[in-house]
């Protein structure tokens, strides 16, 4: 899906920006490949750059105001420097980046997860500035991640939604200012425990840190982010077990460690929230169908561009 778009700061008969992305989904950690494709206006232009931000729709939740959500940069990258466009000139920038480990995946097995990443081109023409192509960037799953996830599927638990909350985990190595929260719902035999379990993944070069949390609702959850209480924190390494039975078996020690943990020290919400990984989600990792989920994923992410193509940076 591309975008042109008239860079409306630059006056009536200014350059067009239209950036295409590689095709394929990219991977945290890996590399972004595409073109910015520029067109000179009806005059020459000075360009002073070119640069792509990588983009998120992040939710927030405040005590005090309400809950929220807004469009957060999370990394920028100048692709082309300073040269002169000539009126009606056509030029084409080749650019490779690498993105943060930390980039939350938007898909699984190709369904959507209702997380929205985009790629925005900032064009700087003599002093002024336009973000004037938006292009939704998609992002898959770590084969860690998505290991962790098929072997949740196997052990029964269920997928509902997932989305990215701003703010930061205590105890972690959490980089970026926000970080994506799956939420999933137990099988019978832990649904007495825990109505809720909340997975998050902060990868790094070496390894995969996955937090954990059990929440049981019939009480206020907890706003401190400095406890630690339901939190459960464990490290594999990207490469992990050998085949689907030793990830079963890990996985299944992480979640009955966290039960148990949850029993002993009840539950104190650390950093969750209602969020989920959606009938999408299953369609790839428990086998169930999740068409609904996927079209509603569709819609927002046009929403998105559509209606963020002039915002700041929110």
């Amino acid at each position: 899906m591309v975008f042109k778009r008239l860079l409306g700061s630059l006056g009536v008969g200014g350059p067009t920006v239209d950036t295409t992305l590689d095709p394929g989904a990219a991977r945290p950690g890996g590399t972004l490949s595409g073109r910015v494709h520029l067109v000179g206006g009806t005059a020459d232009h000075d360009v002073e750059h070119v640069a792509l931000e990588l983009v998120a729709r992040v939710e927030t939740e405040h005590e005090e105001y309400g809950d929220g959500e807004g469009v957060l940069v999370f990394d920028r990258h100048v692709v082309g420097g300073a040269f002169r466009l000539a009126a009606g000139e056509e030029t084409s920038i080749p650019f490779t980046v690498t993105l943060p480990w930390e980039t939350p995946a938007t898909e699984l097995y190709g369904q959507p997860l209702g997380v929205v990443l985009g790629v925005r081109t900032e064009l700087a023409v003599a002093g002024a500035r336009d973000r004037g192509d938006l292009d939704p960037l998609a992002v898959a799953p770590l084969p860690a991640q998505e290991a962790v996830l098929a072997a949740l599927g196997r052990l029964g638990f269920g997928f509902r939604s997932a989305d990215l909350e701003y703010g930061r985990i205590g105890g972690t190595g959490q980089q970026l200012p926000f970080y994506q929260e799956i939420e999933l719902t137990p099988p019978p035999h832990y649904a007495h425990q825990a109505d809720e379990i909340e997975l998050t993944f902060l990868a790094v070069p070496g390894a995969l840190e996955v937090v954990l949390e059990a929440d049981k609702r019939g009480g206020p959850l907890s706003d401190d982010h400095g406890g630690h209480d339901a939190l459960s924190r464990f490290t594999v390494p990207h490469e992990g077990p050998a085949g689907p039975q030793g990830w079963d078996a890990l996985v299944d020690g992480w979640m009955r460690e966290l039960i148990e943990h949850r029993a002993s020290y009840g539950s104190h919400a650390v950093y969750g929230h209602d969020s989920g990984v959606g009938a999408a989600v299953v369609a790839g990792a428990a086998g169930i169908a999740g068409g609904m989920v996927a079209a509603e994923v569709v819609d927002e992410v046009g929403d998105f561009f559509e209606d963020d193509s002039d915002d700041g940076e929110g």
